[in-house]
């Protein structure tokens, strides 16, 4: 059973039976069908369905013998909105199935970001296509979570904001030149770095790390694609699974100066949100390529 059901409405399934009838259901009656082949020249195909305004189910696999349907694996999804980031993304396929991750440098956030490729199918045509191939302009990224908080602000007077502001500018322009290969870039962020460490190491002794620390992005265990993630909720609304009638927080957040949307349970969100008050929780991370028209 995929962790991440329970994100999109479906914690009440219990054992495999239930989870097999609900896989035969999407082969059954799918909402949408792609059919294109893989990296090994096999029939592959994703059908999915949605249960909700945003969310669903993927199934994956291939097509043998006489249009006999063989399920490689499937996932929940939920599709975010907005563009997140600009960054070129480079595509890996997994070791142990036709499934790809999304990678890139992120200076936003100061690590490799990964993310599960929610428009496999899209991009295994795209990588057939004869002709010249579409540039990927920019990547919608989206969130599953299973667990999650709210919690308060931290107050900011407008010098804060416009001197945080000019903070994050700087520190981006640093780590493009250091990427560059610039040294003094990488200098300077060194010794920024040490002067961070200092002020928390000194501050931590008096106050809590959250009224320190305003967001944070950080990988989180042995998946790739895990994060553990504090971001600024900017907007939030209510979704409901039409299957089971379980209802859905959808939270848009600012984390690290990534925007990106996060689906949850409302069950499993601990705390009310609101605007300007903050998300603290574990995410499985999604995206969606976008090529070039």
């Amino acid at each position: 059973m995929h962790n991440y059901l329970r994100s999109i409405g479906f914690k009440n399934l219990k054992n495999k039976n239930e989870i097999d009838l609900l896989i035969e259901d999407i082969i059954d009656h799918p909402d949408k069908k792609i059919i294109t082949e893989d990296s090994q020249g096999n029939v592959f195909a994703e059908l999915s369905k949605e249960f909700g305004e945003f969310i669903g189910i993927a199934v994956r696999g291939f097509y043998v013998g006489n249009d006999e349907f063989h399920i490689e694996y499937y996932f929940p999804y939920f599709v975010g909105s907005g563009i997140t980031t600009e960054e070129r993304i480079e595509i890996e396929k997994r070791s142990d199935r036709e499934a790809y991750a999304g990678v890139c440098d992120e200076m936003r956030i100061g690590v490799t970001l990964i993310f599960h490729l929610q428009n496999v199918l899209e991009y295994l045509q795209e990588c057939r296509t004869k002709n010249a191939k579409r540039i990927v302009m920019n990547t919608t990224l989206s969130a599953l979570s299973v667990k999650g908080k709210i919690i308060l602000p931290v107050f900011k007077n407008e010098n804060q904001i416009k001197s945080g502001e000019k903070y994050n500018n700087n520190r981006n322009h640093l780590m493009a030149a250091a990427r560059d290969g610039d040294e003094e870039a990488m200098e300077s962020l060194t010794l920024e770095d040490i002067d961070t460490y200092s002020m928390i190491s000194r501050r931590i002794m008096t106050e809590d790390i959250l009224s320190i620390v305003d967001t944070y992005f950080m990988p989180y265990g042995i998946e790739s694609d895990h994060y553990s993630i504090l971001g600024e909720i900017l907007d939030y609304y209510k979704i409901e699974n039409r299957r089971t009638d379980e209802r859905l927080y959808v939270l848009t957040l600012n984390s690290n100066n990534l925007v990106f949307d996060v689906c949850i349970n409302e069950e499993d969100l601990f705390g009310e949100p609101a605007v300007g008050r903050r998300f603290k929780g574990i995410v499985w991370l999604q995206g969606k390529i976008h090529y070039q028209m």
